[in-house]
């Protein structure tokens, strides 16, 4: 079974709902995962946006979400997640800070990719560290990857 990664807040290429952007409240939208390969230790999560800032001239990624070292059982986040899994770990967004961030493109719609990574490993302790010295750690630890990717436009 391969590694797979849902929402029940919105389908694969579907619109994400204002709720989990900066329009709304910016909360986490509810993530669900399974099919972990055996030997998968623990899981890292970036969600990122590469049409930053205008999807018609992308200049940028835009980091949205960093977690690493959520522990293997882990199967989901819960909508608006406060307290993560006991040992997981937050990497910079950004906006310079730990957490979610949500969708809030300056222009035109845009695409978001949730990447959830099962590693063979739990990683060391790297602070808060970006989604680049992240995925530099994760270099020969991945057994599998799954991608969500959800839309979104500023209605106002």
């Amino acid at each position: 079974m391969a590694l797979t990664l849902t929402s029940p807040a919105f389908s694969h290429g579907g619109e994400i709902p204002t709720e989990y952007t900066c329009e709304g409240p910016d909360v986490s939208p509810e993530l669900r995962w399974s099919g972990a390969p055996p030997g998968t230790q623990s899981f890292a999560l970036i969600v990122d946006d590469p049409d930053a800032p205008d999807p018609a001239a992308p200049k940028m990624t835009w980091v949205h979400w960093v977690l690493y070292n959520l522990p293997a059982d882990c199967t989901g986040l819960a909508k608006d997640v406060r307290q993560l899994p006991a040992g997981t770990c937050e990497g910079l967004n950004d906006w310079k800070r730990t957490g979610y961030g949500g969708p809030c493109p300056p222009i035109g719609r845009h695409r978001y990719f949730f990447k959830l990574y099962a590693l063979d490993t739990v990683l060391p302790d790297l602070g808060t560290p970006t989604k680049d010295r992240l995925l530099q750690a994760m270099q020969g630890h991945i057994l599998a990857q799954a991608e969500l990717m959800g839309t979104y436009q500023k209605k106002k």
